[in-house]
């Protein structure tokens, strides 16, 4: 693979103009369609399998026109002190609110609180449901500003007027601090390089990919129905691995230059070594992006696809455009060691070890004790992951400030905390003798069970095959308690089945979230086995060694680990969360665990490639273990830190998000790679290096020779003379 690269690269170099027009192409090409595509809508959210799914399609298919998947409102009420709803003057404010919305072109249907007994017991507060025909984010501005004026309107009178549901739902946005991470990057990249041309070479290459990217992902959003988070999420992924992988060519061309070596033979060998470590670093985040499809959600698996296609473009860009732009710099991108007036030394004055070398040195002489304190260090940190509690965000995770969050508010405070999170039970009696009777024993069932406050009465459909009821639980829809409610109810549904042969399905939005946190817990580990198992193969590959892959597998889960506990302190205990902008906690996102071990060990296998083929290349030429590791430390630790301070700086500013699951995302990514980058990859794996010795290094000999030779250490590119002397060398040893 390194002579390839190799050539690779010094082709690009040579035919700089054209690789670069290609990729200017490309861009130009993904931003005309990004611009001429429609506007998509909302990507749909099907969790197939799950008893939630299962009963959606039948009331799509039993009660057509329904518009089961369209947004609603919920206008809720309040009157002012001393006052109730029921009042005239209240009255008449309310029905002249519901008479304004029922004129949107987009309305289905409005109730009205006072028909639908829709008031509370106290009678301070009322609501009235506004169902749509289409689904939140494909409603017109227009519908939206409808019901913002209604409620305006209403509050003219004195009455506290606000909306919730999802007909409010708009793209998120993350705010200044995406920029922020961006400028960070650049001082990072300034200082690791001392040269303004060479810190802007990664930071325009990625840009560029990222364009490409997500211009292609809003291109193809309407046809492939993606939504406003998967482009985000290939953005944030997409601009970290970019710029990192940017670098590690950048620095070992200035490396290769240290030695002497004209431009395009520099261009080519970085290409040849540092490319074949960004080729395997971007397989190991492809497959665990792609992984995420095991899961069988759809929403997930566009999101894992869409940043894994990111991710490839940005190795290819990596490979191509960067030789292709060295070779517009010249000299403006000086040897390493040699800086630029303005940003260091002259590279004449003898240095000492740089601060890598001293920290190898130090961990090679204290291997135990650093190893130990690595591990226990992340075992405190991961303590809060047991405590983990899974759910979906609804407005009761919105910010105090929005609309949204109030109205969750005012209905918990009229009609008691479940009553957000309704259960909707539908009733398949098509196979049953007697539907009604089905129907009614469904219903008294579901009374007798235990946190249950409302159980309307069955609403059959036109053919009378089909019911659903209406289940309000006493608890909020994130409790363990509701849950347990969705559970005895699909249990009491098997007694009656038996009886009636009718088929009672829950669901609603709280059935679904359930049925999405208990399918992504059972998918975790069918995951886990698939994604680190392959890449456990293809870092024997590279590696060639059995122990190394097994290090970096099991530093990976210590890592990801503790940045489970670092988000369940912050957004389910509350810890800086004043900080972190988090308003309200609760339980974690659903989908976070295993997101975040999909990206967080494609991104913990990126640093690990990247120093430890450093290592094995300095072996392989002769090094005795130990000082295999200070030599890649020596090489390798600057950049690998910059790197992951970059990549840091990047999901960081998506910490600004206005939308809760990237704003967790970008903190969780963050702090993981920090653990895995200065714990873990640092820390405990050159203390696990020193210890283990030539051992690292084993591979059974049957498995040597029937094993591919990928010579990701650029062995092919030295001359035989030098090849014979290490091969030497290293049977001597």
């Amino acid at each position: 693979m390194a002579t390839f690269l190799y050539k690779l690269g010094r082709l690009s170099y040579r035919r700089r103009h054209f690789v670069a027009l290609i990729w200017v192409a490309l861009l130009t090409l993904a931003g005309v369609g990004a611009a001429s595509a429609p506007a998509a809508g909302n990507s749909s959210f099907s969790i197939p399998g799950t008893e939630a799914q299962k009963a959606f399609d039948l009331l799509e298919q039993r009660f057509p026109g329904v518009s089961a998947d369209g947004a609603t409102a919920r206008v809720v009420f309040k009157a002012p002190s001393g006052e109730k709803m029921t009042d005239l003057a209240n009255k008449a404010t309310v029905r002249e609110t519901v008479e304004e919305l029922a004129d949107g072109s987009e309305v289905a249907r409005v109730t009205d609180p006072y028909q639908a007994k829709a008031v509370s017991k106290d009678g301070t507060i009322a609501y009235a449901q506004v169902s749509y025909k289409v689904s939140g984010m494909e409603l017109e501005d227009s519908s939206r500003d409808a019901l913002q004026d209604s409620a305006r309107d209403a509050r003219k009178s004195g009455l506290t007027v606000e909306i919730g549901g999802d007909a409010l739902q708009t793209v998120p946005h993350t705010g200044s601090s995406e920029i922020i991470g961006i400028a960070v990057a650049a001082v990072v990249l300034v200082i690791t390089f001392g040269s303004l041309v060479a810190a802007g070479l990664p930071l325009l290459t990625a840009l560029i990919g990222v364009g490409i990217g997500v211009s292609t992902i809003t291109a193809l959003a309407g046809a492939l129905d993606l939504g406003s988070t998967t482009s985000t999420l290939a953005m944030m992924i997409g601009l970290a691995v970019g710029i990192d992988y940017a670098l590690f060519i950048v620095s070992r061309y200035r490396a290769e230059l240290a030695e002497g070596r004209d431009r395009e033979e520099a261009a080519g060998r970085a290409t040849g070594t540092a490319g074949s470590a960004v080729v395997f670093a971007g397989l190991t985040v492809v497959i665990a992006l792609v992984g995420l499809s095991v899961v069988n959600i759809p929403m997930l698996t566009k999101m894992g696809v869409a940043a894994a296609g990111t991710v490839a473009i940005a190795v290819l860009i990596a490979l191509t455009m960067i030789p292709a732009l060295l070779g517009y710099a010249g000299r403006k991108v000086k040897p390493m060691g040699e800086k630029g007036k303005r940003f260091g030394r002259s590279s004449k004055k003898p240095e000492r070890p740089n601060l890598g070398t001293r920290w190898a040195s130090f961990v090679v002489r204290r291997p135990i004790a650093v190893l130990l304190l690595g591990v226990i260090g992340l075992g405190a940190a991961a303590v809060p992951a047991s405590s983990l509690e899974l759910g979906l965000p609804d407005d009761g995770s919105q910010p105090t400030s929005t609309t949204q969050r109030r109205a969750y508010d005012l209905l918990s405070e009229g009609f008691g905390p479940g009553f957000n999170g309704p259960l909707m039970v539908v009733v398949d009696a098509k196979d049953s003798d007697d539907p009604k009777a089905a129907f009614s024993a469904v219903g008294d069932e579901i009374k007798g069970l235990k946190d249950v406050v409302t159980v309307t009465p069955p609403a059959p459909n036109k053919a009378g095959d089909t019911a659903t009821i209406t289940v309000i639980p006493g608890s909020q829809p994130s409790s363990v308690t509701t849950e347990n409610l969705v559970h005895g109810i699909r249990d009491a549904g098997t007694d009656i089945k038996a009886d009636t042969d009718a088929s009672v399905l829950v669901t609603g939005s709280t059935a679904m979230n359930i049925d999405v946190s208990e399918k992504l817990n059972d998918a975790l580990v069918p995951y886990l086995v698939l994604v680190v198992g392959l890449a456990f193969l293809l870092l024997i590959v590279v590696f060639r060694s059995i122990l190394v892959p097994l290090k970096a597998a099991l530093g990976f889960l210590l890592s990801v680990m503790a940045a489970l506990g670092a988000v369940v302190a912050v957004f389910q205990w509350g810890w800086l969360s004043d900080l972190m902008g988090v308003e309200q906690t609760g339980p974690v996102m659903s989908m976070m665990p295993i997101f975040m071990v999909g990206v967080v060990f494609g991104l913990a296998m990126d640093y690990e490639v990247f120093l430890v083929t450093r290592m094995r290349e300095a072996y392989v030429h002769g090094e005795k273990p130990s000082q295999a590791i200070v030599t890649g430390f020596r090489h390798g630790a600057r950049v690998v830190t910059a790197a992951a301070v970059i990549m840091m700086a990047v999901f960081a500013g998506f910490i600004g998000s206005s939308e809760s699951m990237v704003k967790m995302i970008g903190f969780g990514l963050a702090i993981a790679v920090f653990f895995d980058a200065f714990i873990v990859r640092m820390a405990i794996v050159p203390a696990v290096l020193a210890l283990l010795g030539r051992k690292a290094w084993w591979l059974p000999k049957w498995l040597d020779r029937a094993l591919p030779n990928v010579d990701v250490e650029g062995e092919g590119l030295r001359p035989d003379s030098d090849r014979g002397d290490t091969d030497r060398e290293l049977v001597r040893a």
